[in-house]
């Protein structure tokens, strides 16, 4: 193909996209622009309140009025109050489940700063020392260990340091 050809066939494309775009664009009608014809014979039935409930009820709907609905989400809302709250004298207490990652090369130490963080003990030199009075120091491995908060010290000691 030569050049001028190409360049004739281009600018023939570009001319008739830009003519049938502004025909498009420019045409005001408020007609919705469809392709096949509908015939528009349509016709309003009014039917009362009773029959539209009637019709309703037979489909499996329920219906209310604003009245009842509010009062059922506000009994509902009431009862989730008194199931939430039974006892307002006695704080729940929340229980605290820590994984303790040991890897190989942690001393005591490295464990307590990390049960520190856990707000499971409260000094990790403290800590450090009562493993080195058991004499347990030797004992640590490495793995995967599970502690929480209603645990005493000893019991934590002797699930990391078995």
């Amino acid at each position: 193909m030569r050049i001028n050809l190409l360049s004739s066939f281009a600018a023939g494309i570009l001319i008739s996209t830009t003519i049938c775009g502004s025909v498009y664009f420019a045409d005001k009608s408020d007609n919705p622009k469809a392709s096949a014809k509908t015939s528009e014979n349509r016709t309003t039935v009014k039917i009362s309140e009773k029959e539209m409930k009637n019709k309703l009820e037979t489909k499996g709907y329920v219906i209310q009025t604003k009245a009842e609905y509010d009062k059922i989400i506000n009994d509902a809302k009431a009862s989730v109050e008194k199931q939430a709250s039974p006892d307002d004298n006695q704080p729940a207490k929340t229980v605290t489940k820590v994984i303790v990652n040991v890897s190989e090369g942690m001393t005591s130490i490295d464990v307590g700063k990390t049960l520190v963080q856990a707000n499971l003990v409260q000094d990790a030199f403290t800590f450090s020392k009562d493993i080195e009075q058991k004499g347990l120091e030797n004992k640590l491995r490495p793995g995967v260990y599970v502690v929480d908060s209603e645990m005493t010290l000893d019991q934590v000691i002797s699930t990391i340091f078995k």
